[in-house]
């Protein structure tokens, strides 16, 4: 097997983009994200801060992909998730 199949998935609150694609077996998850046209998508955005994770969990844009693999690309929170519920809450 000479390539993997993954895909590269970011939302935003109002926009979803997903994206599948066939890599060769040596690709990092910051290959990846940098070739996939995810930049090119959403040229409004800065991704410089942002986190990526694979199937949930967060990983270092060095990680080694396997077949199958699912990258996610984290916005930054704008509010801290307790404290959302905390406002909610109060309402």
């Amino acid at each position: 097997m000479s390539n993997l199949a993954v895909e590269v998935t970011f939302a935003m609150p109002d926009r979803q983009w997903l994206k599948k694609l066939d890599v060769s077996m040596d690709s990092t998850v910051l290959d990846v994200v940098t070739s996939c046209g995810l930049h090119e998508a959403f040229p409004e955005v800065d991704f410089s801060s942002f986190v990526v994770g694979v199937w949930g969990h967060e990983v270092d844009g060095t990680a080694l992909l396997r077949d199958g693999d699912r990258i996610e690309v984290y916005r930054p929170l704008e509010v801290d998730p307790q404290e959302a519920r905390r406002i909610r809450l109060k309402g």
